[in-house]
């Protein structure tokens, strides 16, 4: 009973009540509310995960996180795409590629600066970045940049049999680099380096009880901070307006606070001297986030005959060539630097401001 009444369960189990009490709907009071519990919902969704960990040791935490997340948020994407039908064409690819641009220069980024301010050089595995970066430049090509340039469709499209190759290309990519991650390489993905002042913490034993608790907690809180985002997104949408910004700034807005239990505990973890975690925090969300979404939505899109708008217009693959270029020199030689982290911050601000101001 003393488990069940911890702040890290109450307050998911009122964030679910106050969703279906529908209040949030009809008054500005409860939707501060509600912002004030998908706060505390994230920070209850990272303590479960981190309890997670504990117990199944990396790189098993980091795939948990990372998997519940892009699952919960592949229904909501699926779910709107359902209800909205053309209208939300273009949906999966502004989600994946705002979240993507998120996660390599936002996480990274500060992961990397907050790391490196706290202890100068941080050591982590160069195979693994290596495997990630393979995966996930293969992937985000096949998706979010090839259906610009095909021919047998105009327009930002894959034809049916296009998409249902891209769909497969991407499933077999992240399978084998969950496999190469949990199985064949798995030494590449664990914290390295004899040097590395990480602090010392005692080891905590995780009964099952508070496992198996945790891990359904960090579904529940997980699912609340989705759905509350998209609930809250219509008055985000008109704060964002009243403002004379773009629509589009919502969905980053959206992604960010989706993404917000990854980004806390990666930067936990670089606090910790731990960045090897972060970076597969990081990398693996990235590669789940595309790896999971696209195929999920393609098969939605050909089995009920709706669009989907997968390619991005040549300003924004440049960034995201930008982006995933300067990923891979920041991490190319096993050393951290707060240099590294200051131009990919730098970057996501020009993801932002070219959006304010194209």
């Amino acid at each position: 009973m003393k488990q069940l009444l911890q702040w890290t369960i109450i307050i998911p189990v009122l964030a679910w009540i106050l969703f279906f009490s529908g209040l949030v709907d009809n008054s500005s009071v409860f939707q501060v509310v509600a912002s004030i519990l998908l706060i505390l919902s994230v920070m209850s969704a990272v303590h479960h995960s981190e309890i997670i960990a504990e117990r199944v040791g990396e790189p098993y935490g980091t795939i948990i996180l990372a998997i519940s997340i892009t699952v919960i948020e592949v229904s909501i994407i699926v779910s709107l795409m359902l209800s909205e039908g053309s209208e939300a064409a273009s949906l999966a690819r502004d989600t994946v590629y705002a979240a993507t641009m998120l996660i390599l220069n936002g996480i990274i980024g500060l992961c990397l600066l907050i790391g490196g301010l706290k202890h100068y050089e941080q050591n982590f595995s160069v195979s693994s970045v290596t495997i990630g970066l393979v995966s996930l430049v293969s992937i985000i090509v096949f998706t979010l940049v090839f259906p610009t340039f095909t021919e047998s469709v105009a327009g930002s499209y894959y034809s049916i049999p296009q998409l249902v190759f891209a769909s497969i290309a991407c499933i077999v990519i992240y399978s084998s680099f969950l496999f190469a991650q949990t199985s064949r390489y798995r030494q590449y993905f664990l914290t390295v380096g004899d040097d590395e002042n990480e602090e010392i913490v005692e080891p905590i034993l995780i009964d099952n009880k508070t496992f198996y608790t945790s891990l359904v907690f960090l579904i529940v809180s997980l699912g609340i901070v989705v759905l509350l985002a998209k609930t809250l997104s219509p008055t985000i949408e008109s704060i964002i307006i009243s403002y004379h910004l773009p629509k589009t700034l919502v969905g980053v807005v959206i992604a960010a606070i989706i993404l917000l239990p990854e980004a806390i505990a990666a930067i936990i973890a670089a606090r910790k001297n731990r960045l090897q975690t972060s970076i597969n925090l990081a990398l693996g969300s990235a590669l789940a986030s595309i790896g999971l979404t696209i195929p999920s939505v393609a098969a939605v899109c050909i089995m009920m005959d709706m669009p989907i708008i997968l390619g991005l217009d040549i300003k924004s693959i440049v960034l995201l060539a930008l982006s995933v270029f300067t990923v891979m020199l920041s991490l190319s030689k096993g050393k951290s630097n707060i240099v590294y982290g200051v131009v990919l911050l730098v970057n996501l601000f020009a993801f932002v401001f070219l959006m304010i101001y194209p």
